[in-house]
């Protein structure tokens, strides 16, 4: 009798943690605004130092060398590897209080960027600010997919993912504008802070919205998880409710779970990887066009803006939107061939923007490629919820933007460096000069930087090309394995 009511209450337990209802349309999307702003503000407050590099450099005494490392290390190297942590973190407690700390944190950084006096005191706050900023998607994701139905999930995450291009574009104007505005002041006399340089100024303007942000952000209601089996919810922390012990083994399931399907995981992150790498190129772009056609940096990042402006942003909303009526009418594998397909139109593309006769052309095909990077932007975040159970959701999110980070800041802009030299000095290789100067003449001198920025999608692109079908067969055996055990 007593081991029938365990069961039985088990079996109830099991009910209740997998199909808990929905939160009410407007208590998600409140949500989601919020998750929204706080990655818009997130990537101002990333980008914000490479508008500041001249007058820091001169105020600080730094060389390109310590500049290059708080752009790209100090940041990028805590981004990537913090996120694996903060994910375990988010599969265990509560998300909101991740996430407002995590604004809190990234935020205060960046204003304490405006009164360090040191490169060591930058440093450090870069690295704060990377911590920080590694925590929101694994948590965002995780609260989207336990808030929407898999239906609805795809334009969620298109609005959040929205907030990168636009945080891009709103970066360079409005930070340019405060700039202008700064032109030809010395020192500024603020109450409290004392005299600051302009650039000191402008980080503490920059920084300051985030803080605001992370009290509202304690406003939203932490989402219930669902879809949890209950040998992996016993050894969690804490689910909305309820209290479990956590066992000694609870760090590794995760772990377990993916050595368990690798060849699922690894077919799906490894294209992305190297879809990130391609996209991680265009740090390179304003240096191309300069180099290949004159343009000096600030008129191209004014039409960069703008044509990021025109092409990423409704982009992401209408794969995410698509994504959505495709499952609705039973393409449960929708998600990743919106992504596939984004990538068809990206590689080759990115390969052509170089080899353009001017700036125009170069120009419309870039907003062809920043078309193609968007869609695979939320798809692909989408498209791996489906095949994540639900207590991994934050842990396994977090290896995926760890894994793409590192392989985007390592391969993309590093390759394209050790190319432009290898084409500017002569391969060295019986054929290839003759080829690079066949391809683009003048490549082995000046030009070597855009064949170098041509040759990486070249790359890159075609082993993710060569790689999609085997993508989408794992992809969709995984899914019907997925939908079997959840009937």
């Amino acid at each position: 009798m007593l081991q029938r009511a365990g069961r039985t209450g088990e079996s109830s337990l099991m009910n209740n943690l997998n199909k808990p209802p929905y939160p009410s349309p407007k208590r998600s999307w409140y949500m989601v605004v919020l998750l929204t702003l706080a990655y818009f503000i997130s990537y101002i407050d990333r980008t914000v130092i490479g508008l500041l590099v001249e007058p820091m450099k001169a105020d600080l005494g730094l060389t390109d060398g310590q500049m290059g490392l708080l752009l790209g290390l100090a940041f990028g190297i805590f981004y990537a590897t913090m996120g694996l942590p903060l994910g375990w973190l988010a599969d265990r407690t509560r998300r909101v209080t991740i996430v407002s700390c995590a604004i809190a944190l990234w935020s205060a950084a960046t204003a304490f960027c405006g009164l360090a006096s040191n490169y060591l005191q930058l440093f450090l706050l870069r690295m704060s600010v990377g911590v920080g900023e590694a925590a929101l998607s694994p948590c965002t994701m995780s609260m989207i997919a336990d808030s929407f139905p898999k239906e609805k999930r795809g334009k969620a995450i298109a609005v959040y993912s929205m907030a990168l291009s636009l945080g891009t574009a709103t970066a360079y104007y409005a930070i340019g504008a405060l700039l202008a505005a700064l032109r030809g002041v010395e020192v500024l006399n603020w109450p409290l802070v004392g005299a600051i340089r302009p650039w000191q100024a402008v980080f503490i303007i920059v920084g300051l919205p985030g803080l605001l942000l992370a009290l509202v952000m304690l406003t939203v209601r932490e989402p219930t998880r669902r879809d949890l089996k209950l040998d992996d919810v016993r050894s969690m922390r804490s689910v909305p409710g309820l209290r479990y012990r956590l066992g000694p083994s609870a760090p590794w399931l995760m772990f377990r779970h993916v050595f368990t399907h690798w060849k699922t995981y690894l077919t799906f992150v490894l294209p992305f990887c190297l879809m990130t790498t391609v996209a991680y190129t265009h740090f390179w772009m304003p240096a191309v066009f300069s180099r290949t056609w004159g343009m000096d940096t600030p008129e191209f990042a004014q039409i960069k803006a703008v044509v990021t402006l025109v092409c990423a942003p409704a982009t992401v909303f209408a794969a995410g939107a698509l994504s959505d009526y495709l499952v609705r009418r039973g393409r449960d594998n929708a998600p990743l061939l919106i992504a596939v397909a984004g990538a068809f139109v990206f590689a080759p593309t990115g390969f052509l923007i170089a080899l353009m006769p001017g700036t125009f052309p170069a120009f419309a095909v870039m907003g062809v490629s920043l078309i193609g990077i968007a869609t695979t932007t939320s798809t692909g975040v989408t498209a791996l919820l489906m095949i994540t159970p639900a207590q991994f959701r934050g842990q396994i999110t977090a290896v995926y933007y760890m894994a793409i980070s590192i392989t985007g800041l390592l391969l993309g802009p590093s390759t394209v460096g050790w190319l432009s030299d290898w084409f500017n000095g002569g391969t060295g290789v019986a054929g290839m000069d003759a080829l690079v100067e066949w391809v683009l003449p003048g490549a082995t001198g000046a030009k070597s930087l855009a064949l170098a920025f041509a040759a990486v999608p070249l790359l890159y692109g075609s082993i993710v090309l060569a790689l999609a079908p085997v993508t989408l067969r794992c992809f969709r055996r995984e899914l019907v394995r997925v939908q079997s055990q959840a009937a």
